[in-house]
């Protein structure tokens, strides 16, 4: 039985401690969040130090805002449980780096959650042993006020400097961000990024929070043809040219659809079960998207 705690009871945090109770074999031995003393008529701990001195348990989950993810993350490391922070890893690459230092004997894993859409799974099965032309990914939506410490270059474009290196394999050589603040009290909430990677793939992000409706969708050209993926509705097709006429077929591409949280969650926990890594991102892949994603 694997005992876990549950750092931050937010929207993010209660969509964890909900998929926890899924799993098997997995129990939830603390709650801590500053803000309440109980949660569906359960105990929550204000004090995190009160909390770890008072429960045995061998992993975190860490759901709190990024400003507040080295401090907690630090503490975890300390008592020696295996930890799984929301991404990005932290604040800044420096922070992320402390904590990839101090928790370098426990086992950790940074929540880059759309690796574990199903749709993204099909879609990099697909693109094996396939030459890759280019990238095109939108992530837009209307602004979410619960997010107020981290722009959207790292609320948002991280995901998808993560989905990049994730489908293509390889390692981002050069890059271009534009951004702008327009609704945003202290943090850009517009920007359009494009990359360079080896074997010169190229790439694009086009994130913004001042869209009505939200969008995720990315798009990768290839020989073999033309990848279009929806994120949320997990659909996946391809379009393959005619090379005498110029038009083309429309393959729909078989997704089993699931929940990309309870996929990733259920990869943590059989990693601190004994497991491999599988697909989890690590905190080096974290700062990876942090420092490309600064724009000074």
């Amino acid at each position: 039985m694997l005992k876990i705690v549950l750092i931050g009871l937010g929207v993010m945090g209660k969509n964890h401690l909900r998929v926890l109770a899924k799993l098997p074999n997995v129990e939830v031995v603390g709650l801590c969040d500053n803000q309440m003393d109980e949660y569906e008529g359960r105990k929550v701990w204000r004090d995190l130090d009160e909390m770890l001195r008072s429960v045995e348990a061998n992993a975190a989950l860490i759901v709190v805002p990024t400003f507040l993810h080295k401090a907690v993350a630090l503490k975890c490391a300390a008592k020696g449980l295996d930890i799984f922070i929301e991404k990005p890893a932290a604040s800044s690459v420096a922070e992320a780096r402390e904590i990839e230092a101090a928790a370098s004997g426990v086992k950790t894993a940074v929540g880059h959650i759309e690796r574990f859409n199903p749709v993204i799974g099909a879609l990099k099965k697909e693109l094996e042993g396939k030459d890759i032309y280019s990238i095109a990914i939108t992530r837009v939506g209307p602004f979410p006020p619960r997010i107020a410490d981290v722009g959207i270059l790292t609320d948002l474009a991280v995901h998808d400097v993560d989905l990049i290196r994730f489908l293509t394999d390889k390692e981002i050589i050069d890059k271009h961000i534009f951004s702008s603040q327009k609704i945003h009290n202290h943090h850009e909430d517009n920007a359009i990024l494009s990359f360079k990677l080896q074997n010169e793939i190229v790439a694009t992000i086009t994130t913004n929070w001042l869209t009505p409706f939200k969008k995720r969708r990315i798009e990768v050209a290839t020989p073999a043809g033309y990848y279009e993926a929806d994120m949320m509705s997990q659909e996946l097709r391809v379009l393959s040219a005619y090379s005498a006429s110029q038009s083309y077929l429309v393959r729909d591409i078989v997704v089993f659809k699931g929940e990309p949280l309870l996929n990733e969650l259920g990869a943590f926990v059989s990693y601190c079960n004994g497991n491999s890594h599988g697909s989890l991102a690590t905190i080096e892949d974290s700062i990876k998207t942090l420092e490309l994603v600064r724009v000074n």
